[in-house]
């Protein structure tokens, strides 16, 4: 054998060497452990870690069951306050855990994760701090109980002797049109209404918009507003989703197929984004001067 021919195959005999290596180094990930994909930004300990027992329990949203300790597991309670302008402001609050909005979709950690809204067991938004703001519109007159349930990141309910971890507050809320703390909480009327068009009761200014096949009806664009001004943003998704003001902090669930107001007053300036939260559409841009 000539050296030439020897050099060459000494070559591809190690570079067939460093792929297997680099082979099985991706197959174990950092530290000989199996790698997991996960959201772009987490951590590999926010993609790999977990806590508790899985369990084959599901909450009434087909969610299962984390189950730890009583020691130490996370506590909530919900406090409702009436708000001054419209509706309810709820306080969380919560014990042996934290609100972790930037991992969510990562691995459950300890203490760590969301929490839902329900009334009625209908889940109405997800939650992210300690305060939300439910309007008026979204609660029908009578008699009903608020439910705030505690969730990891990897959406499992956190669980304790195989209950989940949950608040619970009763709220009564008066019949449409009735007056509380002298605002109106007429419910939205019946019937399509086009973008600016008359302002919702109460409002100063109404914004329409549809979201249908993942299109924004009209395009999302600017809408400027006076600071102090009242907007009511009147959508209607073709998909279950939640609306979010940025900026404001405020939520509204949208059931499919039916229009759902927002009434918020314009009390910051900036420039806030309007979007939904499933489908991460923008539905509009609130420019406050």
């Amino acid at each position: 054998m000539t050296a030439a021919r020897q050099g060459s195959r000494l070559r591809t005999a190690a570079l067939l060497a460093a792929v297997l290596l680099l082979a099985g180094g991706a197959a174990t990930g950092c530290g000989g452990r199996p790698t997991t994909h996960h959201k772009p930004g987490t951590s590999h300990e926010q993609a790999t870690g977990s806590v508790g027992t899985l369990l084959d329990a599901q909450d009434g949203n087909g969610h299962r069951l984390r189950e730890v300790p009583a020691e130490g597991a996370p506590q909530v309670r919900v406090t409702v306050h009436p708000d001054s302008e419209d509706g309810w402001n709820l306080q969380l609050a919560v014990e042996h855990f934290r609100f972790t909005p930037d991992s969510t979709g990562g691995a459950a950690l300890p203490g760590a994760g969301h929490a839902h809204l329900e009334l009625d067991g209908r889940k109405l938004a997800r939650l992210y701090g300690p305060w939300f703001h439910l309007p008026a519109a979204q609660v029908p007159e009578g008699a009903h109980t608020l439910t705030v349930r505690l969730y990891a990141d990897d959406h499992t309910a956190w669980a304790v002797a195989g209950k989940p971890v949950e608040g619970t507050a009763p709220l009564t809320a008066a019949a449409p049109g009735a007056s509380a703390g002298g605002h109106d909480h007429a419910a939205p009327p019946a019937g399509p209404a086009p973008s600016d068009g008359p302002p919702q009761a109460g409002a100063d200014r109404t914004v329409t918009i549809t979201v249908r096949d993942g299109r924004v009806s009209p395009a999302p664009g600017r809408t400027e507003l006076k600071r102090g001004e009242r907007i009511a943003l009147r959508v209607t998704s073709d998909r279950a989703d939640t609306l979010h003001v940025h900026g404001y902090d405020k939520e509204l669930a949208l059931p499919a197929g039916q229009e759902a107001t927002l009434v918020l007053t314009a009390d910051r300036t900036g420039l806030f984004e309007v979007e939904t939260h499933t489908s991460r559409l923008v539905l509009t841009q609130l420019l406050v001067r």
